[in-house]
């Protein structure tokens, strides 16, 4: 894996960032045995070192930094060594890596806050397996738990490579276990209350805490009247993102009434309002210095908010200009400042969401897509309505992603790789990505019966066949949060179908056409069990199929896993998941999940 240059990688957000520390771990014992393993050992630990740093980056685009144990560990005392030059590094994840017994609890790492993994050599010339082995269980014990990276085939003692299977492992681990320590003490910022009695937007201040590690901050929507009446703004940015929004933001069809249309002079400060919202929602969501230099030190300080929510509806909506430009514009991977990394706003406030949003973003690096779950369309409806054969992937049925604006415009599927759609880190993304995105997209004036208060709304259609995954995190009384996935593909549909289906409801808004893979068998036996055991109006869908690696994730925080179609050789779990069960994985899982309880709580 390669990364292009990007001048645009940055850390926005307050706290180091994570890093990875690898634990050389040694068999103790002197005159001999601990001799002849010392440099095998230490070289482990280079090599795992500088695969995860060639290979992994933040999601902001700076590369990961490992940091290595000062010696290899023997026992204890090296142990607390280790510990110690850890918290002062700002290591976040920890990999111990070792060809050889070692004395199991007296070389562990006992912080229980930082996702654990061990990687046991298998050589036959010394027990690197039997020490994982002993080491896990002494994790379980202790109620620590960790995974297990173990390869398959008997490796050389002097077998320098990283065997692929081993190199999967460690990345899915490691990247997943940055995602844990990046969200630890940033905030979400909620900018207003409940839209619309949607539950998801009932902030639960103790499942961010005591889950995630994180902090809830609350403003109230006249924050941003606020900041418009008094001027709490960067003047200059706000004139150079008008001029990109009237150069590249082309509006599209007025859907009202004429009789109801604003008027052009209406529509224009409409434009102008929507960009002062998403300056200012950006603002408190990570500051501005600028701010500082207007004399308002207070408000250049942001929530340190690595996601937020906008309540808009309908409070806000019934009287301003709605939140989509702004929402759609911040989540996706450029604006008027350039190419950069995509923020996390979830339409609605619905927290719950933008969480799951969250994670796929620190688990690709890519932009996300927040739609409502919408339609399943059968193929039997399809073909009523419109008399074309669904085939492909869609040849089961299709479920309608759509939502009033707020999707990122990567979700467009125009940029591209090898001819293919695609959506890409922003460090990847060029000038020709952003122009097609743009181009795609047309804006068109808020429908008023759901928008009093006007705005725009972007309209696009998801092209490209990607593969995707879809997952929502649900809060269920007496169980807590619950997480589901279903990976599956965007589907092209001719235009003309497109149209016909989509005019059936607001054809202002973003539109993404989902197939999920089927396995033939409870919630997945078909398209139409996998809508109706969906359990929220929303969903969140990243770029690629990631079902394994939020799986892997939500392990570490404790969150069961109640619905995914991810194979079973793909599910990375800690090993003491084996302990609740082998059988039915998803019942071990929930099992596994309340037992260890939530990893702050």
């Amino acid at each position: 894996m390669t990364f292009e240059n990007n001048s645009n990688a940055a850390i926005r957000l307050k706290g180091s960032l994570p890093k990875i520390g690898i634990r050389p771990v040694i068999d103790g014992r002197r005159k001999g045995v601990r001799e002849s393993l010392e440099e095998q050992t230490m070289n482990m630990a280079k090599n795992a070192a500088k695969f995860l740093s060639e290979n992994l980056r933040h999601s902001n685009g700076m590369p990961v930094e490992c940091v290595i144990a000062d010696t290899t560990i023997g026992g204890v005392v090296e142990a607390a060594n280790t510990a110690e030059k850890f918290a002062r590094e700002g290591v976040g994840v920890s990999l111990t890596v070792t060809p050889a017994w070692c004395y199991g609890t007296e070389v562990m790492d006992i912080d229980p806050l930082v996702p654990k993994a061990i990687w046991g050599f298998n050589g036959t010339e010394r027990p690197g397996a039997v020490y994982l082995a002993a080491a896990l269980a002494g994790y379980s014990q202790k109620g620590l738990p960790t995974f297990s990276i173990y390869g398959k085939n008997v490796q050389d003692s002097k077998d320098t490579e990283i065997p692929d299977d081993v190199k999967e492992k460690l990345l899915k681990f490691a990247k997943a276990g940055l995602a844990v320590a990046e969200m630890r003490n940033k905030s979400y910022l909620a900018i207003g209350g409940v839209s619309m009695g949607i539950a998801g937007s009932i902030v639960d201040q103790e499942f961010l805490q005591d889950y995630l590690g994180m902090r809830t901050a609350t403003i109230d929507m006249t924050e941003l009247i606020r900041r418009i009446d008094e001027e709490i703004y960067d003047k200059e940015e706000l004139k150079k993102a008008l001029t990109w929004v009237k150069d590249n933001c082309n509006e599209g069809e007025d859907i009202n009434a004429k009789v109801n249309q604003f008027t052009r002079e209406q529509k224009d400060k409409d434009w102008e309002t929507v960009v002062k919202m998403t300056l200012i929602m950006r603002d408190l969501m990570i500051g501005n210095s600028k701010l500082k230099d207007l004399g308002y030190e207070e408000e250049s300080l942001g929530n340190n908010a690595i996601a937020s929510g906008f309540q808009g509806q309908r409070q806000w909506t019934d009287h301003f200009p709605n939140g989509d430009f702004s929402e759609a514009i911040l989540n996706s991977s450029f604006d008027w400042n350039g190419i950069r990394e995509a923020f996390i706003v979830a339409t609605e406030n619905d927290s719950l969401n933008g969480i799951s949003m969250l994670f796929g973003h620190l688990l690709t690096d890519t932009a996300q897509i927040f739609s409502d779950v919408r339609t399943f369309w059968s193929p039997e409806s399809v073909k009523r309505v419109t008399n074309y054969d669904l085939s492909g992937k869609a040849k089961d049925g299709i479920i309608h992603l759509i939502n009033s604006g707020s999707t990122t415009l990567d979700g467009t599927g125009r940029q591209k790789q090898n001819d293919q759609s695609i959506m890409k880190p922003f460090w990847q993304i060029n000038d020709k990505d952003v122009k097609d995105c743009l181009e795609a997209t047309k804006w068109c004036p808020a429908n008023l019966e759901y928008f009093r208060g006007g705005g725009y709304s972007s309209q696009f259609l998801t092209t490209g066949e990607m593969p995707v995954t879809m997952c929502r995190i649900n809060m269920v009384k007496g169980l807590g949060p619950v997480i589901q996935i279903a990976e599956g593909y965007s589907v092209d549909l001719p235009l003309d179908v497109h149209n016909v289906l989509d005019r059936r409801t607001d054809p202002t808004w973003p539109t993404t056409w989902f197939a999920p893979i089927l396995t033939g068998k409870g919630p997945f036996k078909d398209v139409y069990s996998v809508m109706a055991n969906w359990g929220a109006n929303h969903g969140a869908i990243s770029y690629g199929h990631i079902g394994d690696k939020l799986i892997t994730l939500c392990a570490m925080l404790r969150i069961p896993v109640n619905m995914h179609n991810v194979a079973e050789e793909r599910i990375f779990r800690p090993s003491a998941w084996n302990a609740f069960g082998t059988d039915n994985l998803e019942a071990a899982d929930l099992q596994a999940c309340k037992n260890f309880g939530p990893l702050y709580g």
